[in-house]
């Protein structure tokens, strides 16, 4: 007769083996826990002992699964998410208690527009916290990844590690930005073959570093385009825009606020528009955590009024 993994299983271990295979370090995992390592070693042995298998193997940077350790992993997390979803949500939530520092990386068209007002959301609710809203960059993945960093906003980013969750809390949509006495002077702007002005451009990190979305779709139609300039700050771009005949394509979160020289007309290319989702992007660990869920909320409510 066969072992009857389950009854003769400490349930206990689970949730250390879980938590360890989402840090994949010893450390890490036993500060998630409030345990010591040795204790952390100690139940690995017995997952061994009960599974017949070695688990997680040692590497040069931490510890790897084994395939059965991966495939335990990807049936127990959601049960376990499910049953965390369902205890806390016995406790009513509230921000008022929360301290410490929250940290939010946006990507700069949001940062830019919604800023001001989610700080003032955020303190409203949650008083005594101190609020960081940072510009998305090059490293703010690796900071999702290593929790120094609560939440992220951007665009869709299809390399983001499996470590990272997401959900998406608004759409997007394509504008053209340029000076209000640019010789074009209709409402709509239709980037079509022939395309005789020149175009500036926003990096955003992990989304657009090489190419945006607008460049790879006229190149699609053989529309070439020439970007006559490019930098991470749109308030640098706005400056150029402001004083040639540059055209600015950009979110229609880029506010005009402070540039009352400028103004945003619809845009097509080839006759279609751009409507990219924006995402919010955090540890898949924390899918079910109030703090991060709340802070979606609160995006999500502010972004859905503009």
């Amino acid at each position: 007769m066969s072992k009857d993994l389950y009854n003769t299983l400490d349930l206990n271990l689970l949730r250390t083996f879980v938590v360890l295979y989402q840090e994949k370090n010893m450390r890490r995992a036993a500060e998630r826990l409030c345990i010591s390592q040795p204790a952390i070693s100690k139940a690995v042995q017995r997952l061994r002992d009960h599974f017949n298998d070695e688990m997680f193997v040692r590497t040069q940077y931490g510890i790897d699964p084994t395939p059965f350790a991966d495939q335990l992993a990807d049936t127990v997390s959601p049960i376990l998410d499910t049953l965390s979803l369902a205890l806390n949500n016995s406790h009513e939530f509230d921000p008022a208690q929360l301290s410490g520092t929250i940290k939010v990386a946006l990507s700069p068209f949001i940062l830019s527009s919604i800023s001001a007002e989610l700080y003032n959301a955020i303190l409203a609710e949650a008083p005594n916290v101190d609020v960081h809203l940072l510009s998305w960059s090059k490293s703010t993945i690796d900071e999702l990844v290593n929790d120094e960093i609560n939440l992220a906003v951007n665009y869709d980013i299809p390399h983001a590690p499996k470590k990272l969750a997401c959900r998406k809390v608004t759409q997007d949509s394509l504008k053209m930005y340029l000076r209000k006495d640019h010789p074009h002077q209709e409402d709509t702007i239709n980037i079509k073959p022939g395309f005789g002005y020149s175009i500036a451009s926003i990096i955003v990190a992990d989304w657009n570093s090489h190419q945006t979305i607008a460049d790879k779709l006229m190149k699609q139609r053989g529309i070439e385009v020439k970007i006559g300039f490019r930098s991470e700050l749109p308030s640098a771009i706005a400056d150029v825009v402001s004083k040639t005949d540059l055209l600015f394509p950009a979110s229609r979160f880029f506010s005009l606020d402070n540039y009352p020289q400028l103004r945003r007309v619809d845009v097509l290319i080839d006759d279609y528009s751009i409507e990219p989702d924006v995402f919010a992007y955090f540890q898949s660990k924390y899918r079910n955590e109030a703090t991060i869920q709340w802070l979606i909320r609160l995006i999500k409510s502010i972004v859905d009024k503009r």
